[in-house]
């Protein structure tokens, strides 16, 4: 059974790879394997990934110089975090386990919100387990780059808005109004999947997350226009040797990825290192947002389950009231009623 937890999205430690052993960079394909080809002759990444761990994206404060768990770890907090999905117990319930705390700062097990209703325990998605400690490879600390002031600055305003009632639909974020979740998604264990076609000259990657789907040229073709801003950038792809390599730019000043918008460029490198893995390299620069460029690894599974249809109805019929809502506790708090 597959099931998804929508009030994790916000937590960026949240990440995907699937249960393998500990590996600290990219590995490339097991020796003496090799991908199956195409009727084009490229590697065949087709088929459905599943993006589902519970690695988180940085590790831990309380895994500070740690790049892997013993074997033994990784079972207890395995064992611990059934336990705490059965009785869908709060962040409370991990005790002072420097382990436990490790697995609540890094996954956020328990919904933040107990008063209107948010999802439960029973909607995460169940997880795959490796002995990683970080998804991130570099820096070596397996922590994000230090912020620059421009992005504090950015990020003070945007969550200043978000508190705020809502003046009107940009107020909200791009997800909650069902435009995008953006692009590279790393987030895992909600709608986490992710389909490949291919041709001769272009790869598509369908995200189930609010099934955005990128299509990218694989041909020589040049760039668009620095004025040309796109929700997902614009991307352009080769392959180098058994891997896809995608490069994106030209993200639109109102996307958000992780606090990163115009300035934003990924690198993605995709390679089937096994028969059901797709081994995914993100490297993400933006020295506006971030001190240096930093760099993680997933991996994901293949399944042969298919993609869930993501309709975003809240999105679609809840603005109204969201707004509506807002001018009423404006009325209110005006003649002093809260």
């Amino acid at each position: 059974m597959r099931r998804g937890f929508f009030g994790a999205l916000c937590i960026l430690t949240l990440a995907a790879v699937v249960a393998l052993p500990a590996a600290a960079a990219a590995q490339g394909p097991a020796e003496g394997w090799t991908a199956p080809r195409t009727a084009h002759g490229h590697p065949d990444l087709q088929g459905v990934w599943a993006n589902n761990s519970a690695t988180p994206l940085q590790r831990p404060a309380a895994l500070a110089g740690r790049e892997t768990l013993t074997d033994e770890e990784v079972a207890s907090l395995k064992s611990r975090a059934d336990e705490l999905f059965a009785l869908d117990a709060d962040d409370a319930a991990f005790g002072d386990s420097v382990f436990a705390a490790a697995l609540a700062e890094a996954q956020g097990f328990s919904s933040a919100d107990t008063e209107t209703g948010n999802y439960n325990q029973f909607w995460m998605v169940e997880r795959d387990w490796d002995n990683r400690t970080s998804l991130i490879v570099d820096p070596p600390d397996g922590r994000l780059p230090q912020r620059t002031r421009a992005a504090e600055a950015r990020l003070e305003a945007y969550n200043a808005g978000r508190q705020r009632h809502a003046h009107w639909t940009d107020d909200r974020s791009l997800g909650e109004r069902c435009i995008t979740f953006g692009a590279p998604r790393l987030g895992a264990g909600y709608n986490s999947y992710y389909q490949v076609f291919q041709t001769a000259d272009h790869v598509v990657l369908l995200m189930e997350m609010a099934h955005d789907a990128r299509i990218i040229p694989l041909a020589d073709r040049p760039p668009l226009n620095d004025d040309i801003r796109l929700w997902h950038g614009d991307s352009r792809g080769h392959w180098e040797g058994e891997t896809l390599v995608v490069e994106t730019a030209n993200y639109s000043p109102k996307a958000y990825f992780m606090g990163a918008q115009d300035n934003l460029r990924i690198q993605e490198r995709f390679t089937r290192v096994a028969p059901d893995v797709l081994e995914y390299e993100v490297r993400v620069e933006d020295a506006e947002t971030w001190a240096e460029p930093w760099t993680a690894v997933i991996r994901m599974s293949r399944t042969e389950d298919s993609l869930y249809e993501y309709a975003c109805h809240e999105g679609n019929i809840g603005m109204e009231g969201i707004l509506s809502g807002a001018r009423v506790l404006e009325r209110a708090e005006a003649a002093g009623e809260r």
